[in-house]
C-alpha cells in the first residue's frame, strides 16, 4: 500500500511540474520596455540637399566596433549662405541585405534622439521630425550655413535620452548608440 501511495503522488508531483512548465513556456508575459541587444550599426550617411545639390558625409566601418578603424568621407564643401535638408540613414551592412536601422529608430522615436553640434561658426542644425510627444528625434533636419570656414560636425544618437531636453547630448542622459565626427569645409 505504501508504494501504491508513492507512485501516486510521483505521478501527481510530475503532473504538477509538467503543468508548471507548460503555463510558463505559454506564457504571454512579452515584455515591450524593448530590453533588447543594441543593434550594430556599420555605415552612417547624412545627406544633405539644397535643391540642386547633393552632399553625403558617410561613417562606415564594416567590420563593427573593435576590429579596423573605421572611415570618414564627405562628398564635397558646403556652400555659405546656404540653407539644407538633412537626412540620416543608419545600417548594418554586415547582413546581406544592410538591415536599415533608421527604421527602427522611427518606430521607437520615443526611446531615441540625435544630436548635432558643429565647431564652424555660423552653423545652425535644427530637428524638424518628433515623437508621438512633440519631442524632437533629427531622423530629418535642416542645417544653415554662414560663411566660409572649417571644422568639424559631430551627430550622436541616444538611446532613452531624458525628454524634453535642453538639445546637449550630455545634459541628456541615456546611453550613446553612435556618435561620429565629420571634418568638413564650408566655402
Amino acid at each position: 500500500m505504501k508504494i501504491s501511495n508513492t507512485i501516486k503522488i510521483t505521478k501527481l508531483l510530475a503532473l504538477l511540474f509538467i503543468s508548471t512548465l507548460t503555463f510558463t513556456a505559454c506564457s504571454d508575459d512579452h515584455d515591450d520596455d524593448h530590453d533588447h541587444e543594441e543593434e550594430l550599426i556599420t555605415t552612417v550617411n547624412y545627406t544633405l540637399t539644397d535643391g540642386s545639390n547633393e552632399i553625403i558625409l558617410t561613417f562606415s566601418d564594416p567590420d563593427g566596433e573593435g576590429g579596423n578603424d573605421g572611415t570618414y568621407t564627405v562628398s564635397s564643401a558646403l556652400t555659405a549662405s546656404t540653407t539644407y535638408t538633412g537626412e540620416i540613414e543608419l545600417l548594418n551592412e554586415s547582413e546581406s541585405p544592410a538591415e536599415d536601422i533608421t527604421d527602427e529608430i522611427r518606430e521607437e522615436d520615443d526611446e531615441h534622439e540625435f544630436f548635432y553640434s558643429s565647431s564652424v561658426s555660423g552653423i545652425a542644425i535644427n530637428k524638424t521630425d518628433t515623437d508621438e510627444d512633440g519631442n524632437p528625434v533629427g531622423i530629418e533636419t535642416t542645417l544653415t550655413t554662414g560663411t566660409a570656414g572649417s571644422g568639424t560636425i559631430t551627430i550622436i544618437l541616444k538611446h532613452e535620452p531624458t525628454k524634453p531636453n535642453n538639445n546637449i547630448a550630455a545634459d541628456a542622459g541615456g546611453s550613446t548608440d553612435v556618435e561620429v565626427t565629420f571634418n568638413i569645409e564650408v566655402q
